[in-house]
């Protein structure tokens, strides 16, 4: 088995590319999941979608057939060329694979370094493939290693403080370009999770927030969970509040682009827009007097600053990346070592217990004496263990390890079960299955 990630992202795609890869619901994600599961050589996937990325996780017995099959299946969702999707993925494997899922957890491969959103992205993502049983062991582990990865890079340096979101840093820009706030009016379309951080940093900057989304429930409840006056608006009043207000930040996920060149009237004063959504919610074919249009992308100077003031910091989190990534993999050879333990000690248990309860009916021994003498003989084979047990884990760093444990486990006609190996699962995927 191996692992595979491959990955698009700001950093080989542009706006348009990943705005055709984007997964925007949960009906096309599942819908892809299961198309590329049906093919026998893909054991487990998860599919992660944001703004900024589109990364397919998966554990195959084919890197390279399950790479062509997987890039082929993108090709017929998104309309792009196989050779172009080819020639732009970031393909990695096995240790690169693994390498780069730290990394995206821990936000150093995001736009904005250290930005607080990717992590939560990764789990919603696991969570989903976990609940369908899109993956089962080999991922879970892979991904309870990432998440301990991130919050030790969390831990070890302030990568996570300070404006570190792409909603945070389209605030920076709308004050910079705004100068003095004070009774500034902006708007935010949509009442999601990318909405909610847009509100709070635009509060904090000085800005008067209106909240407009098709859920004007959903609206209000983010409105009144601001100690701030949040006003909120019917979504019928979209155009007027558009050539009305200066400042507006749409972060909606809509699959289709809800603000249109028939909606923008001409105006007397500046006004500026932000779309931090993928796929865009403006149409690219807007022009208008006074209006200056930023995607995600023309944010890309306000992010090379950040990388420049963290650069230290992303130093030391790469090396935490890649001290976890090689202690993840001798975390898995022990995995396999401690159930073929465990069948030792389970073995020798079923061997005091049948030989002692033969000499009872024998008459070997009397039965008072019964308890005494089980704790005698575990406490030998404990003893008796104890010395081959820690060598098994030692050699478990090493590369004869397959080739030991497959030794012990012929010898002493050991076989692990599902029980046994559901012990060593991801802890939130037994979480979902004791819910469940």
């Amino acid at each position: 088995m191996s692992y595979l990630v491959i990955s698009f992202s700001h950093k080989n795609t542009d706006i348009q590319t990943r705005e055709k890869l984007a997964f925007p619901d949960e009906e096309n994600k599942d819908r892809f999941l299961r198309q590329i599961l049906e093919e026998k050589v893909i054991r487990e996937a998860i599919l992660l979608s944001t703004c900024n990325r589109v990364e397919i996780i998966i554990s195959t017995s084919s890197v390279a057939y399950a790479t062509a099959f997987i890039i082929e299946k993108l090709s017929k969702y998104s309309g792009i060329s196989y050779d172009d999707l080819y020639d732009r993925a970031d393909i990695y494997d096995n240790e690169g694979a693994i390498h780069h899922l730290f990394s995206v957890a821990s936000a150093l491969d995001s736009l904005v370094i250290g930005e607080t959103q990717i992590v939560g992205q990764l789990k919603d993502a696991f969570r989903f493939s976990l609940n369908k049983n899109y993956c089962q062991q080999n991922l879970p582990r892979a991904l309870h290693y990432a998440f301990k990865c991130a919050a030790a890079v969390r831990t070890a340096t302030s990568l996570g403080t300070g404006s570190v979101s792409v909603a945070s840093t389209a605030v920076i820009k709308a004050k910079e370009v705004i100068g003095d706030t004070n009774e500034v009016k902006a708007l935010v379309i949509g009442a999601g999770e990318m909405s909610e951080l847009t509100v709070k940093h635009l509060i904090s900057r000085g800005f008067k927030v209106t909240i407009i989304s098709r859920d004007i429930k959903k609206a209000t409840i983010l409105a009144q969970s601001f100690e701030e006056h949040v006003e909120v608006e019917e979504y019928s009043k979209l155009t007027q509040l558009l050539n009305q207000i200066p400042v507006m930040i749409t972060a909606t996920s809509a699959p289709y682009p809800i603000i249109t060149e028939n909606m923008v009237y001409e105006c007397d004063f500046n006004r500026y827009w932000f779309d931090i959504a993928v796929p865009r919610d403006i149409a690219d074919n807007i022009k208008s007097p006074n209006l200056t249009i930023f995607s995600v992308d023309d944010l890309q100077y306000i992010v090379d600053s950040n990388m420049q003031l963290k650069a230290k910091q992303a130093k030391v989190a790469f090396s935490i990346v890649g001290k976890m990534s090689v202690e993840f993999f001798e975390w898995l050879k022990t995995l396999e070592v401690e159930p073929v333990i465990k069948h030792l000690y389970l073995r020798g248990d079923e061997i005091i217990e049948k030989k002692v309860k033969n000499a009872i009916k024998k008459g070997f021994i009397s039965c008072e004496h019964e308890a005494n003498i089980k704790k005698l003989c575990q406490t030998v084979l404990t003893e008796y263990l104890h010395h081959p047990s820690k060598k098994m884990k030692h050699i478990s760093k090493n590369m004869e390890c397959d080739i030991v444990l497959g030794a012990v486990q012929s010898m002493f006609d050991l076989k692990t079960d599902s029980n046994m190996l559901n012990k060593y699962k991801c802890e939130h995927a037994l979480q979902i299955n004791e819910r469940g």
